[in-house]
């Protein structure tokens, strides 16, 4: 891998990670159109560099996650059922989304849809959102882990899997994207850690690799962070339909491409 791919690919993490239009669907695209083949180096990177996003999470919320002991409670409590469906399935998704480019671009443009003709029905409905973060009960805490676990397929993306349900549950949606940020933690950490130990040769990179490693991890913490803070303001003014409207053009074009 070359530096200016590495820089690259951790742009594009650290842009996508907390966009509702799925890190996953986009890197593995980004690593086609660059040539990469998947090799171990490029499981483990790709996997690495997410956890420069996390570093910005942390950065942002990690004093006000620390002293709010109900909102940590609630987060693992939604990270349960994503950690039991997300293992079970593991192999199958790998298997069969990962391996088909057809099966991802769908999921990628039919979860746009979704986000376009809920916001139109959100205009006409403008009352069905409105809550806090303090209004969320466990039940519903453990519907938003149950939500996610849809976001192990490519395409379908783990924050727009959230921040759709928050909005279902009458969630603000600032407030949604903010919970999406926070369960992020536990559920990429856990997910990193569970592809790490299946990369046999992830200890035996050269040096080139390394230094890869650590410019994609830095770009993409750095770019996270600016997308963090960026994003939070954008929902309090602005929809998720224009997501939905970049998901539906970006599919439509990958799959004249191909």
């Amino acid at each position: 891998m070359e530096i200016y791919q590495a820089i690259l690919l951790g742009i594009v993490e650290g842009v996508t990670e907390f966009l509702p239009i799925s890190s996953t669907f986009h890197l593995i695209f980004t690593a086609q159109f660059l040539g990469l083949e998947q090799t171990e180096f490029l499981k483990f990177f790709t996997v690495f560099i997410q956890a420069g996003g996390i570093l910005a999470v942390l950065f942002i919320y990690g004093k006000e996650l620390w002293q709010d002991h109900e909102l940590i409670k609630k987060i693992l409590f939604s990270f349960v059922p994503t950690s039991i469906f997300g293992f079970l399935l593991y192999k199958l998704v790998k298997d069969t989304f990962f391996e088909s480019n057809w099966l991802m671009l769908s999921v990628f443009i039919f979860f746009g849809l979704i986000f376009i003709f809920y916001e139109r029905y959100l205009q006409k409905n403008p009352s069905a959102i409105g809550k806090d973060l303090e209004e969320l009960s466990w039940q519903q805490s453990m519907l938003v882990g149950v939500f996610q676990t849809l976001a192990i397929v490519p395409g379908v993306s783990r924050s727009g899997a959230v921040i759709l349900i928050m909005l279902l549950l009458g969630q603000k949606r600032a407030s949604a994207a903010k919970y999406s940020f926070l369960l992020a933690i536990p559920t990429i950490l856990s997910t990193a850690v569970f592809d790490l130990a299946k990369t046999q040769e992830s200890l035996s990179f050269s040096p080139t690799e390394i230094i890869a490693t650590a410019i994609g991890f830095l770009v993409s913490f750095a770019v996270a962070l600016v997308v963090l803070r960026w994003l939070i303001g954008y929902l309090q003014k602005n929809s998720l339909a224009f997501f939905g409207y970049y998901r539906l053009g970006l599919g439509l074009i990958l799959l004249a491409l191909l």
